[in-house]
């Protein structure tokens, strides 16, 4: 029950500091170093008790790699959910008055964007994390986040 109570954490804190950047605004070009730093801390607090996926494409990446027992994918999923259903409703009441502007983008290469690193951060989670080669390697939780800044 920890590692689901940890996943739910680590997501509500990085989902919490993207929508502080983006939504609520005023970062500017420390959004990135800010969200990356949110999700290096995060895996550093709570990965070494769930592995700190706090995404689902991480999570299927690592069940797909054998990394992760096919009993926790879905209760992983269920409390990424949550964390971010959380702080969905937190950055409403910590919004205020300050209204969301939507962007204008055009689909194709925002989904393009988006998959290629998706796959980057998949990628360097399977490399980092949960290879046998860098297997009490402390330093993974910089590389995932990141690999989030060069993304974001």
């Amino acid at each position: 029950m920890n590692k689901y109570i940890v996943e739910c954490i680590g997501t509500f804190f990085l989902v919490l500091t993207i929508g502080c950047c983006v939504v609520i605004g005023g970062a500017g070009v420390i959004a990135p170093l800010a969200i990356g730093s949110a999700l290096m801390v995060m895996i550093y607090a709570g990965g070494h008790i769930s592995g700190g996926h706090y995404n689902p494409a991480v999570t299927l990446g690592v069940w797909v790699r054998g990394r992760c027992a096919t009993g926790d994918v879905l209760p992983y999923w269920a409390s990424q959910v949550i964390g971010a259903a959380v702080a969905a409703f937190a950055l409403n009441y910590l919004k205020g008055d300050v209204s969301a502007k939507p962007m204008v983008l055009k689909t194709g290469p925002a989904l393009l964007a988006e998959f290629l690193f998706t796959f980057a951060l998949v990628y360097v989670v399977l490399n980092s994390a949960t290879a046998k080669g860098t297997a009490n390697n402390s330093f993974y939780g910089l590389a995932i986040g990141f690999t989030v800044l060069a993304g974001a």
